[in-house]
């Protein structure tokens, strides 16, 4: 049989790896071209998702995973090898200067711009605009000496002058932050509302838009100086910089003023999911636009996310492109990952000059950003922290990095020095953040607002409680003026900010709590208590209109519900007790819980023995006819668990028709998973209401028996 199976697999690597099944007619056709592309699409999709997965695992960003997968799948490694049909492999190396097919380049840059468009949309310009003097102070600061730094740093790697082209674009390059990651960190250490953690997120605003208009200028700056021969002609290049400037400024100052008539023009389209999708076609066209004035596409992208982020569809247009991101934003990270030639990354003059651009890019931002701290209350902690914080580069300097090696100003080693400096700087600052904040001691020289913080804690019994108690503090917050921002990390952050009062909510599983400064906790309070008043009347108001009781009468009566056979089948017989011995409730429940238990089906037998007592004390589930379908749900349980017992002399279990209940099917299932717990209760609510089926039941002589005759009914009633 094996050497079968060799001979088989022998057969189609020859077959499929044969010019017969590559480019037969010689120059390849549209369909085949389309072909190879869905191909490296699903095997790029499949790729990155591993990628990042395992990256999160390490508590490391998942870009990265999709960035080392797309160089190991890539042209210059994994991806030049035959394989099933593609001659020259999967991922071929077109063309040493530029190794992707346009096809699959295309993707990326739609990738590109969907990000930057998003990060438009999650720009806080209220922020920008008014909110901290101390945010806007340090960005300019990082930027300035960044991108003077990296063009240096630039001039030391290309011999060429800090005025060539490539040094200015790797001194853009250098100005990238990505607030993403430090923003996790200070999530995990309760610093998003200290003094240091507001400075980073408000000073990253201030970079992201100072590093699109310096992109603008360099881009125009190396157009002129291209067609220039690289001669610097500084009359050209002030009209050109005039230029970017005005075309971005005018772009966004009309945007921002027409805002309000955008958003409600887009409102024509009635659902939620056709709105967001003109939005992205509206920036796709000023997109365009932005390239045919000698911008780049992306800055284009970032102005309509920035003017649509001004309008009550910025959380409804984020949400609803949220799957498009998650098809097409691993598709970049993996491309930019393509183009790096590992031969050339690998030299030893390439990795010294990649650590060179790297110390250079970790220095300026703690320079740039921290030393202007100093001056604005921050002590050496404190100027630690934010320096360390700004330091990230991650998607935005790929992205800049992306534009550069397509446009030619780039080589292939300079694009991995590039792609080495986002590694490096991606790295590095994570942990050596983590460890400044753990250090004890303020970071500002006088106490001032945010220094201390309070961490208030509110449990609910389930998670539907507490997803609806919360909805209605949000809700409260955003009509009392409050900004609010769903970061969405490992869960649900909520950054919430008005005037100086800074509040960070953080959303787990049946409980959520608030972090603030003290001055703030009574108003926190105030906020919750209100809101749970609401949260009461609404459930006083469903208990009045759903008329739990009577609904059980007629769930217990009904006996044409759909039945699902299938669930039957993967009862365990060692979870069937044909005996019970206990002689009361709390008795039977423990007795088939520990059953479940002893058979290796709970993760947690405490989540889950408290989980069925907590819902029989709700409301009881004995129903009518000696039965009872005790049944709860935990996070001690994978997927749906059933026990079942009989007891034939029967107990009091407080049941609908007060007889005694003899039949006792327990279900647990997982809080959160999607699983089948409504379906197999109703499933075996429908079984059990056959006439003198319970008879049968207490017939059975064995588990194998009883589990037999469970399938047999659910097959017949099915």
């Amino acid at each position: 049989m094996r050497k079968k199976s060799l001979i088989i697999i022998s057969v189609f690597l020859v077959l499929f790896t044969s010019p017969l099944f590559a480019n037969g007619a010689g120059e390849s056709s549209l369909v085949e071209k389309m072909t190879e592309l869905v191909f490296q699409i699903g095997i790029i999709l499949f790729a990155a998702k591993l990628g990042g997965y395992l990256m999160k695992k390490i508590n490391m960003p998942s870009v990265l995973g999709e960035l080392m997968i797309g160089i190991i799948i890539g042209p210059y490694l994994l991806g030049g090898l035959p394989f099933f049909g593609f001659q020259h492999g999967l991922f071929p190396l077109v063309n040493p200067e530029f190794p992707v097919t346009p096809e699959l380049y295309a993707f990326s840059t739609v990738a590109s711009i969907i990000l930057l468009f998003h990060s438009g949309l999650e720009t806080d310009l209220s922020l920008f605009l008014r909110f901290s003097v101390k945010g806007a102070v340090i960005g300019i600061g990082g930027v300035v000496v960044s991108f003077i730094s990296g063009a240096w740093a630039g001039s030391l790697i290309t011999g060429l002058p800090m005025t060539a082209p490539v040094n200015l674009f790797l001194g853009v390059i250098s100005t990238a932050t990505s607030v993403g990651i430090t923003a996790r960190i200070l999530s995990e250490q309760r610093k998003m509302d200290s003094p240091e953690g507001v400075t980073v997120l408000a000073a990253a605003v201030i970079d992201d838009v100072l590093g699109i208009i310096i992109l603008a200028i360099v881009l125009g700056i190396v157009s002129v100086m291209t067609g220039h021969g690289g001669t610097v002609h500084w009359g050209s290049i002030g009209f050109i910089a005039l230029k970017a400037i005005g075309v971005w400024l005018g772009f966004t100052v009309v945007g921002l003023l027409f805002a309000r008539k955008i958003g409600n023009s887009l409102k024509i389209f009635n659902s939620e999911t056709s709105i967001a999708i003109m939005s992205l076609g509206l920036a796709l066209i000023l997109s365009g636009l932005f390239e045919k004035a000698g911008l780049a596409m992306i800055i284009g992208a970032y102005v309509m996310g920035l003017t649509l982020s001004r309008t009550d569809l910025s959380f409804i247009i984020q949400e609803k492109i949220h799957p498009l991101q998650e098809f097409f934003v691993p598709i970049f990270f993996c491309v930019m990952g393509m183009l790096v030639d590992v031969s050339v990354v690998l030299k030893p003059e390439v990795l010294m000059a990649g650590a060179l651009f790297s110390l250079v890019g970790i220095l300026s931002k703690m320079i740039g950003c921290g030393i202007p701290s100093l001056f604005l209350n921050f002590n050496l902690l404190g100027a630690s922290r934010i320096g360390v914080g700004m330091v990230p580069r991650g998607e935005v300097a790929l992205i800049m990095a992306g534009i550069g090696i397509s446009a030619g100003i780039l080589n292939p080693s300079q694009f991995g020095v590039a792609v080495l400096m986002t590694l490096m700087t991606t790295l590095i600052p994570p942990p050596i953040l983590t460890l400044l904040l753990k250090k004890e001691g303020m970071g500002t020289r006088t106490e001032m607002k945010g220094t201390k913080t309070v961490v208030n804690d509110f449990d609910f019994p389930s998670h539907e409680l507490m997803h609806l108690a919360l909805s209605r503090v949000v809700g409260a917050l955003r009509a009392e003026g409050f900004y609010l921002h769903d970061m969405e990390l490992d869960h649900h952050i909520y950054q919430i900010r008005k005037d100086d009062v800074f509040l960070t909510i953080h959303e787990y599983s049946d409980s959520f709590e608030v972090v603030s400064d003290p001055e703030d906790v009574f108003y926190i309070k105030t906020v919750v208590y209100e809101s749970l008043l609401e949260v009461n009347n609404t459930i006083e108001s469903l208990k009045t209109m759903a008329r739990p009781g009577e609904l059980k009468k007629e769930l217990a009566a009904d006996d044409n519900t759909r039945v699902q056979n299938n669930f039957f089948k993967e009862i365990s017989e060692h979870c069937i007790i044909m005996d019970l011995k206990g002689n009361d409730k709390n008795g039977i429940l423990y007795e088939m819980v520990d059953r479940m238990d002893n058979d290796g089906k709970l993760l947690d037998y405490a989540d889950c023995l408290q989980s069925v007592l907590d819902r029989e004390a709700s409301m009881s589930t004995g129903m009518q006819n000696g039965i009872a379908i005790p049944h709860g749900k935990s996070d001690g349980v994978r997927e749906l668990v059933v026990s079942i017992g009989l007891k034939k002399e029967g107990i009091d279990f407080n049941s609908l028709d007060g007889l005694p209940t003899k039949v006792f099917i327990m279900t647990l299932s997982p809080k959160k998973n999607t699983g089948p717990h409504i379906q197999f209760l109703s499933s075996i609510s429908a079984i059990l209401n056959k006439p003198h089926f319970i008879e049968d039941l207490l017939a059975c002589s064995d588990p194998a028996s009883l589990k037999e005759l469970l399938v047999r009914e659910a097959k017949e009633k099915a």
